[in-house]
Formats: structure tokens, sequence, C-alpha cells
């Protein structure tokens, strides 16, 4: 099983218009959009707490919203995001960092020079006193900014820049894309081990044709779901669901149900165990525990209770251990 981290929430300042932002205490900052706020985020984020409190200072993370990605990309629809901006704010709640600035990324802002960037930006709103940051850190238009650049004028505005060192797991480099490649095959195990907490999303129960709960499995089928939040490969997940501030375990459903439907759109349906509430346009967060197996189309109906029966088996077999 992953190794989930265990955090404890504290009080965060987040800002969403760079005007907002009070005078800082010998700010220490770091720069990113942080999607998914993996281990080796939390292994930045750790390092720059550490080294605000060394200097009597405070921590800031600079984080953009959209992500870059959705506004320079030219084609959209293959850019996939692990968090949306409430999820990557719960996530950064976590981490002990003082402040959340969320910058407006545009094509404007976008359009800045790498000099342009560091004085009217980073120095202009932020006055840092360490400024945190990868050795393939690129920013300004062109992507022409980069460490080098941030040193070469750490005298003249009176910062230090230090580079962060690579985190590895496993002799692997934690990235955001890893993270994807692992949910876009349905491996939401290896997901959450370099996440250090379970893959989510958020959807809103709508009615569907309830044909599960004539079969003994009623499901919650999930829509508005957001339109660029990655989804792990179609099949069957062991879940947990959160609603209305309480926890539920289940199996979900990812795919088009070959078996009994006419459409092949996508559907999410979360059958949970020992669950009799009417939760319609209530949004939940699910929460990937394990793949089960792939979608299959079985030849009837029977056949699909049947490997529904033996799924619900084995997410309880499964279950039992994590709970212990």
């Amino acid at each position: 099983m992953p190794t989930i981290l265990n955090h404890c929430y504290i009080s965060m300042n987040v800002y969403y218009n760079t005007d907002s932002i009070p005078t800082l205490k010998n700010p220490t900052i770091t720069i990113g959009t942080f999607d998914g706020v993996h281990t080796g985020h939390r292994f930045v984020i750790d390092t720059l707490v550490k080294k605000a409190k060394e200097i009597n200072g405070e921590s800031v993370i600079i984080t953009f919203e959209p992500h870059p990605r959705l506004v320079i990309s030219s084609n959209k629809n293959e850019v996939f995001i692990l968090n949306t901006l409430d999820e990557k704010i719960k996530n950064l709640e976590t981490t002990g960092v003082d402040h959340v600035v969320v910058v407006r990324f545009d094509m404007a802002f976008a359009s800045m020079t790498a000099e342009e960037y560091i004085e009217q930006f980073l120095v202009k709103y932020f006055h840092p006193r360490i400024i945190m940051i990868g050795q393939d850190h690129q920013f300004g238009k062109g992507r022409k900014g980069n460490i080098q650049l941030l040193k070469q004028y750490e005298t003249q505005y009176q910062y230090h820049v230090e580079e962060i060192p690579l985190q590895i797991i496993e002799q692997k480099k934690v990235s955001s894309t890893q993270v994807r490649n692992f949910l876009k095959i349905g491996d939401v195990a290896q997901a959450a081990h370099l996440l250090g907490s379970y893959y989510t999303f958020q959807g809103e129960v709508c009615e569907g044709r309830k044909l599960g709960r004539t079969l003994g499995f009623p499901t919650a089928n999930l829509c508005k779901v957001n339109q660029y939040k990655l989804i792990p490969a179609f099949g069957v997940y062991v879940v947990k669901v959160a609603c209305n501030g309480n926890n539920y375990f289940g199996m979900m459903n990812i795919g088009t149900n070959p078996t009994v439907a006419d459409d092949t759109s996508p559907k999410f349906e979360v059958h949970l165990f020992d669950f009799n509430q009417n939760i319609y346009h209530e949004t939940i967060s699910v929460f990937f525990i394990e793949r089960l197996r792939d979608e299959l189309k079985f030849d009837s109906v029977d056949e699909m209770v049947i490997a529904i029966q033996k799924d619900k088996q084995l997410s309880l077999d499964i279950l039992s251990k994590i709970k212990k």
C-alpha cells in the first residue's frame, strides 16, 4: 500500500491580489504551479519553511491560476491538471507555509520579459530576502529567465538565490508529469505514493437511470467534473468519498458502462457501502485508493452483477487491511 503522509493544519494566509500583500518580514519565497502538491513539492516547501525560520522570516509560495499551460498551450484539450485551485490551497494548508499568493496567469503576465518579471513582479511586490528555485526553473517571455539571471541581480536588489536540490524517491525524480502518467494507466496506488495522499476529484451527484439500485448496487452518478481535471484510466477502483463532512468507503466505475449503456460518453458511478442517503445535487470528493480491474463488457447483466459482487468483496478485503 502507498505511504500516505499525515498532515497538521495550520493558519495560512492566501492572497489573490498582489496589491493586498502586506509588508512581509524577511520573505523567503519559492515559485511554481505546484500541481498536485506531491512529495517533491513538499520537500521543497519543507526546505523553504526551515530556511525562513533560520532568518526569522516568513515563508511565501507564489503560484498561478489558471495553470500556465492552459494559457500558452496551442492545444488546451491536451492539458490536464492534478489539482483545482481549491484543492491546491487545501493541500498547501498542510505544509506549514505562512503565505500563498495566487497570481492570475494571462497573456499580459506571460509577455513580461525576464528582467521585468524580476523587477516589476518579484521585487516590487515581495521584496524577497531569499529566493529558492530549481536549476531548471524558467520564467519571463520566451522562458529566457533562469537561476543564473536571478543571481546576476542579487546585489542590486539585495536578495540571495538558493538552488533547490532534487528530491529523489526510489531513485526517481518526483514530478507532476510522473504522477499524471501513473493516473493515465490507472495506477492510483503509485500516484498516491508520489503525492503522499490519495488522488482526488470532485463532482456533483446527478440523477442517472437508477439501474444500479434495481441490481442491488445503487450508485451516485457524478457530473460537473472540472473539464481540465485528469481522470484516472477507465476501470473499477476502491475509493473513499467525502460528503457533508463525513467519510464513506465504496467502489467506483469510470468508463462507458458498455454492458448496459447505449452511448460512449464517460460516466462516473460510485457505489458506497452501508449507505442509504439522498445526496442528489451534493458535491462530493472521491479519493482513489486502489485499482481493482479494467472496465469490461459482459455478455449479460447477471454476469455483470456477479463481477460487481466480487469487486465489492475484494474492496472490503483491501479496506480491512488499510483500517488496521
